[in-house]
């Protein structure tokens, strides 16, 4: 049954010590903010996270960083000019890395969701990351097997949910949305507008309320396109 949280707070309120914990957005595109702010808050430790990057600046996930509360995380693109928290703790040996090339990693998060065991793909073939993985000639060419990554929790955003839990999203901040919401053991998901049952048209849901545990209701979120407000 969808829990419909009444504050961000108590949406991520059961995640614990030790979780791996999925954060969707592709830079600002898609993220969650409040979401990680009250993860924050909340105090969770020793965290394993999943995010298409190291976090940027001084909050959000650069933020949860920073505070010591991620002991490894799992990424694409680790480095960029304002990642210097990530920078400093991995310097530091205080955080583990495990560096993914962006299409493995959704696929790997796809995988999950989908219930798939395993599967071969070339990315990577000949490279470091394939050190220790087996690999395979198939169809000519040399691919590498990965494994699907599944999590504890997802923090993702949604423009919309109706009250079963179906979702839609604003253009590309869709990005790993979907693929987190269905990979988690459970998903939570910040929304600008919580509509009635029906009131979404099932030809335009894209994340469907079976992958959805937790929606809370942000009604100005934080960094959202001002064109988002009476969209459709």
């Amino acid at each position: 049954m969808l829990n419909i949280a009444d504050s961000a707070a108590a949406a991520v309120e059961l995640i614990h010590d030790g979780a791996c914990v999925m954060i969707g957005g592709f830079g600002v595109a898609g993220q969650p903010v409040e979401l990680i702010d009250a993860l924050i808050e909340h105090g969770a430790k020793d965290l394993t996270v999943v995010n298409n990057n190291a976090g940027n600046g001084d909050v959000g996930l650069a933020k949860l960083i920073q505070l010591g509360r991620v002991q490894k995380i799992i990424c694409s693109f680790p480095r960029q000019s304002d990642s210097w928290h990530f920078d400093e703790k991995y310097r530091a040996g205080e955080i583990e890395l495990e560096v993914v090339p962006q299409g493995n990693l959704a696929e790997r998060i796809r995988a999950a969701g989908a219930g798939i065991g395993a599967f071969f793909t070339p990315t990577g073939y000949g490279t470091p990351l394939a050190e220790g993985k087996e690999v395979r000639e198939l169809d000519g060419k040399h691919q590498v097997l990965e494994y699907p990554i599944h999590a504890d929790f997802s923090l993702t955003k949604a423009y919309r949910a109706d009250k079963a839990g179906n979702l839609v999203y604003r253009k590309t901040a869709r990005n790993f949305g979907p693929i987190m919401a269905a990979a988690a053991t459970h998903s939570i998901v910040q929304v600008s507008d919580i509509v009635e049952r029906g009131q979404i048209d099932p030809e335009v849901v894209v994340t469907p309320g079976i992958y959805v545990d937790t929606v809370v209701q942000i009604n100005r979120p934080q960094q959202q396109d001002p064109r988002e407000e009476g969209a459709a």
